[in-house]
């Protein structure tokens, strides 16, 4: 199936109106134009969507009741026929189910970070899930409000196999690169088909994560990110958020403060990423 999963959750919890419904389009069209399949991913009235349609789309965009689903939510919301956008999480199981082999995204969430800078035990439900399912997820990296080294090392210890796209280390999202090294570059879209292919011959349970940097000239500094990110988590407002309220805390945050350059940068990577997944559903 040359497929290409995308979350609902950036759209949802990600971006603002109407830049969400037109980025949700500019995906499903782009993966299309090369020669893949979208199939948007989310929850509607306790059913499991994984095509959405033109309403579908613009519903995930407008509803402001629309729960954030990872896994642990998951059985809770459709059990009671609620609507909600999946996250990175629950997008890579549901689209593993569904028999679709790569996903695009934007950032990966990870092992998240005090104001201190310093890892929390608080870590995405992404990683683990990462090491569950043998899907492609083309990314730009782990979120750069979290603790990069940590996450890194977490991959590494859940055996995911982290792939450079023409690049030798890590990206962050919508920073500049990380200094860690991933476990493979590729340069050509049949190399990373070929890493996919290994792992499937192997019988690894684990997804493959393809990293491409986002546009240099899109990219953001990654000390004015932490600096907006460590000032964040001290914050009154910060003290009282549930665990998986922080990241669209901290990325609206960065928003706020860095203006319309995180906006920009984010689309991009987005839209980058897509292409770039859509390439490897149709060399695979």
């Amino acid at each position: 199936m040359h497929a290409v999963a995308l979350e609902t959750t950036v759209l949802s919890h990600g971006l603002p109106w109407p830049a969400n419904l037109q980025l949700a389009r500019s995906l499903e069209s782009i993966v299309a134009a090369q020669g893949a399949e979208p199939r948007t991913v989310g929850i509607l009235d306790g059913r499991v969507v994984t095509q959405c349609s033109p309403n579908d789309l613009e519903r995930f965009c407008t509803d402001e009741g629309m729960e954030k689903v990872s896994l642990r939510n998951l059985p809770g919301i459709v059990a009671k026929g609620g609507s909600g956008a999946t996250t990175v999480a629950a997008t890579i199981r549901l689209a593993h189910q569904a028999g679709i082999r790569v996903m695009a995204t934007g950032g990966i969430g990870g092992v998240h970070q005090g104001a201190d800078g310093r890892p929390l035990w608080d870590e995405s439900a992404d990683l683990t899930e990462l090491a569950r399912c043998p899907v492609t997820v083309v990314c730009a990296g782990p979120k750069a409000i979290l603790h990069l080294e940590a996450t890194r090392e977490r991959l590494e210890t859940l055996g995911v196999t982290v792939v450079g796209w023409k690049t030798d280390v890590m990206p962050a999202f919508y920073c500049e690169e990380s200094p860690f090294a991933v476990d493979v570059r590729c340069d050509r879209i049949d190399d990373v088909a070929d890493v996919i292919r290994a792992r499937d011959d192997l019988k690894l349970p684990q997804a493959i994560l393809v990293t491409a940097a986002v546009p240099e000239t899109f990219a953001l500094s990654m000390v004015d990110v932490q600096r907006v990110v460590s000032a964040a988590l001290t914050s009154p407002e910060a003290q009282e958020l549930r665990p998986y309220e922080v990241t669209p805390f901290l990325l609206d945050q960065v928003r706020k403060q860095l203006g319309d350059g995180a906006l920009t940068a984010n689309v991009a990577l987005l839209e980058q990423n897509a292409e770039l997944a859509a390439r490897i559903a149709v060399a695979l």
